[in-house]
């Protein structure tokens, strides 16, 4: 026999559940001039999403440096914080609050393809994305542009919040048809968290490639990365559907397609420089 819940029970879930994505609603950056506007359901604090994210940085860090893997090269290191920085000026067009947080930007030794901007702007850089992939200075700030992006959307914020909303659900629905619990989880995984998290990747391409307009690197080289990045796979990443990326070739075709938005941010970034 399959005990069910009884529907007081399930009105109060529901109730609360209600309530709490009610109150979540937000959005956490401005439009800038590729307008994004999509609401992020935000039921977590920031400060104890940034408070971890800045411990497991300092950790990070500090094997790093442990390895001798920290800023060893100096030349490689001063070019990567540059254009982290140039990057970092233009952020309050998308969050004013953003230009106060507490920056840093490091480089690790590391054969790895890969960078990352933890939540709060904490910045690392693998050698082996810039090495292995030969990246120029705009390939080069369409990756960190595309990982200041996550941290000023908060998408890991809001990939707590919504995991911590599906699991309430999906507890309730547990207990009032008898579903595993598991499968549950397994269902929104699939239908919920996947899918969002593409969702994440595709804006933090767009609002990189505007932050690397706005700071003069030039968007239309912005696709050459993914390009490499295809490249460097083998050309695949696998079924789009159950990827948490965008699969190569789709985000070629939206950065491209959105390259006319921020052309002129760029130009008009350029002409400045030559004044």
């Amino acid at each position: 026999m399959v005990w069910k819940a009884p529907s007081s029970l399930l009105r109060w879930a529901g109730l609360l559940l209600t309530a709490l994505f009610i109150q979540g609603c937000a959005n956490t950056t401005s439009g800038g001039a590729i307008g994004l506007n999509r609401s992020q359901l935000l039921i977590v604090s920031s400060d104890t999403v940034n408070a971890q994210a800045a411990k497991g940085f300092q950790q990070l860090t500090a094997d790093a440096r442990s390895k001798q893997k920290l800023n060893n090269d100096a030349a490689l290191t001063q070019r990567v914080r540059n254009i982290g920085k140039d990057l970092i000026a233009q952020v309050g067009v998308f969050r004013p609050d953003a230009l106060k947080w507490d920056w840093e930007i490091n480089v690790f030794d590391s054969d790895e393809i890969n960078a990352f901007c933890a939540p709060g702007g904490k910045i690392g850089v693998y050698t082996g994305i810039v090495r292995k992939l030969k990246l120029t200075d705009d390939e080069l700030a369409a990756v960190m542009g595309h990982e200041i992006a996550h941290a000023l959307r908060e998408h890991s914020r809001e990939q707590v919040s919504q995991k911590a909303l599906t699991g309430l659900v999906t507890s309730a629905i547990s207990a009032a048809t008898g579903v595993p619990g598991e499968l549950m989880d397994a269902s929104s995984s699939m239908l919920i968290h996947l899918p969002n998290s593409r969702s994440m990747e595709l804006e933090s391409d767009l609002i990189g490639l505007e932050l690397m307009a706005r700071a003069g690197y030039d968007p239309r080289n912005a696709s050459s990365l993914w390009k490499k990045m295809l490249q460097a796979s083998g050309g695949s990443n696998g079924p789009a559907f159950l990827s948490t990326h965008p699969a190569g070739q789709e985000r070629i075709r939206e950065l491209e397609a959105h390259v006319p938005k921020v052309l002129p941010l760029y130009e008009a970034a350029r002409a400045q420089r030559r004044r």
